[in-house]
């Protein structure tokens, strides 16, 4: 069984931004990723980013988060795929560098890595980053279809809390593009919100229509089940540095982020188990959880007589894929 990787960043990653944090007024740095991610939450994107302090304000307040979605993206995908192992990355959007931090983690087998985005002092912070660490990347600063329309493709593309930043006719050619450049594996991640969720439907239709295959989180390649107002999305609970809860205004040591995710692939996957879309709620008498199942929304009791299945049920945890 394939281990899952842990959804904390790694030592040496958070090791390396608290460094840079040295001599830095923690205050200011705080304010900083205060205006950032509310212009972010107001869809400026990464405009607000400038300078180097800006950057590493951003990364301290928001890395750990990404990085937590991404893991736990990552983890579903080899779940269904423990024999995946691919050679090269591309990461569109990639911002500090997040996506590229995780897919290491999870893939000790890339060996190649380029990243593209368009915020110079976002890119300045990688390129220290990665070199902390010993990769060797290439990272091209640009707008998103340009880059994409000469790069290499890619055994896995990765985009990272990236398609809601442009419009919505920019987001469909975008995907055409991110799809183009997809050997393998195509794995979209956003933020766990009604918007971000609609965002992943409407790619993911779109590229199915393209003959894309849904890997996770869904069991099937139909059309979503889900009736407003629900909408598909994830948790992912994560430890709060020292920093992070500074940088955040927390006290709090832990943080859940919700996120939402679609992993597409060229060959359909075999096994495509049920998914749970809530936390189940465990009862006495029975488990009672939330599936998207391939006939649609099901709600599965397992009562505790039947010993066997009821204790497999308890284990049931938001996210998971299960049968």
């Amino acid at each position: 069984m394939t281990r899952a990787a842990s959804p904390d960043l790694p030592a040496a990653l958070r090791a390396a931004l608290e460094a840079r944090l040295r001599g830095v007024s923690r205050n200011e740095a705080a304010e900083r990723a205060g205006v950032i991610s509310k212009t972010y939450r107001d869809g400026g994107g990464s405009a607000a980013i400038s300078s180097e302090s800006d950057a590493l304000a951003y990364a301290l307040a928001r890395m750990p988060a990404t990085y937590a979605a991404d893991i736990a993206s990552l983890n579903a995908l080899i779940d269904l795929r423990p024999d995946f192992a691919p050679a090269s990355l591309l990461d569109v959007g990639a911002g500090p560098g997040t996506a590229t931090w995780a897919t290491a983690e999870v893939f000790p087998s890339l060996t190649s890595f380029t990243l593209i985005d368009a915020n110079d002092a976002l890119r300045r912070l990688a390129l220290d980053l990665a070199a902390d660490k010993g990769h060797q990347i290439s990272y091209e600063r640009g707008e998103a279809r340009a880059l994409l329309a000469r790069a290499e493709a890619a055994d896995l593309v990765v985009a990272s809390y990236v398609i809601g930043e442009v419009s919505e006719p920019e987001r469909t050619s975008l995907a055409d593009l991110m799809w183009e450049k997809t050997r393998d594996t195509l794995l979209v991640v956003e933020p766990g919100t009604p918007a971000g969720y609609a965002r992943i439907i409407a790619l993911r239709e779109q590229l199915i229509a393209a003959g894309a295959h849904v890997a996770a989180p869904c069991p099937h390649d139909g059309v979503c089940p889900l009736q407003p107002p629900d909408w598909c999305h994830f948790t992912q609970r994560l430890q709060r540095s020292r920093a992070h809860k500074q940088m955040k205004g927390a006290e709090v040591p832990f943080e859940d982020e919700r996120f939402a995710y679609v992993a597409l692939t060229r060959e359909p996957v075999s096994q495509r188990p049920s998914r749970v879309l809530a936390q189940p709620a465990i009862g006495k008498a029975e488990v009672v959880a939330k599936l998207c199942t391939t006939d649609g929304i099901e709600t599965a009791r397992v009562p505790r007589r039947d010993k066997a299945a009821y204790a497999q049920a308890r284990r049931w945890r938001w996210g998971d894929a299960v049968t």
